[in-house]
């Protein structure tokens, strides 16, 4: 259950302030407009454009699982947060958001990268010349992924590898866009090129034109 409002005393002192970002939940992504801000959190609206029972399921699906993905553009943000708040309004939701995971100064990431990278650490398996070998995500975005092989391997940019996560029924084929290796193992920076699915289970794109233009 979501915690009951804080006495104004005892919150972290809040500015007030006008910003729009988004919001990743129930595997969609939502507009969102920050009321104000804190160094812990910050208090957002969620507009309910399409009446009905979306907003309803976004707060059931709140009430399962608090953890949540955002985007905050023109406070250059963007990482996981945990909703501790949530409350109806006549137009959507009011939302209380604290932070957990962030990223900083992402303008150039998302630039470079053109998409959110989410940190989740999990296994999967990659063949390489014929052999499988396990790795461990290391972060994981709607383009690509990096992982972690724990074996040093001579593989060089532009090869073409298949990769699949037994738990998560996804596998497909994938580009080595760069490779970097170490005493005890090979990092990757893959880009995908065919997946047997839509897309990674639970990441977000994150597009700043997306905000700009909400």
């Amino acid at each position: 259950m979501m915690n009951a409002i804080q006495p104004e005393e005892d919150r972290a002192y809040r500015k007030n302030l006008s910003s729009n970002g988004l919001i990743y939940l129930g595997f969609e992504e939502h507009p969102i407009k920050v009321v104000n801000l804190s160094l812990t959190g910050f208090l957002a609206e969620l507009s309910d454009t399409q009446h009905g029972h979306r907003i309803k399921d976004i707060f059931n699906s709140l009430q399962v699982s608090p953890r949540v993905d955002i985007y905050l553009p023109e406070m250059r943000v963007a990482g996981e947060a945990e909703v501790v708040r949530v409350e109806a309004t006549d137009e959507g939701l009011l939302i209380g958001i604290e932070f957990r995971d962030l990223s900083y100064d992402i303008d150039n990431l998302l630039y470079n990268r053109r998409a959110y990278r989410k940190n989740i650490s999990t296994l999967g398996e990659i063949a390489v010349d014929g052999n499988d070998y396990v790795f461990t995500t290391q972060n994981v975005s709607v383009d690509g992924l990096m992982v972690r092989v724990a074996r040093v391997l001579d593989i060089a940019a532009g090869s073409r590898l298949t990769f699949s996560f037994r738990e998560l029924r996804l596998e497909g084929e994938a580009e080595v866009i760069w490779a970097e290796v170490d005493e005890h193992s090979t990092l990757l920076g893959l880009k995908y090129v065919h997946l047997e699915r839509e897309g990674f289970p639970g990441v977000p794109r994150f597009v700043r034109d997306q905000v700009l233009s909400a």
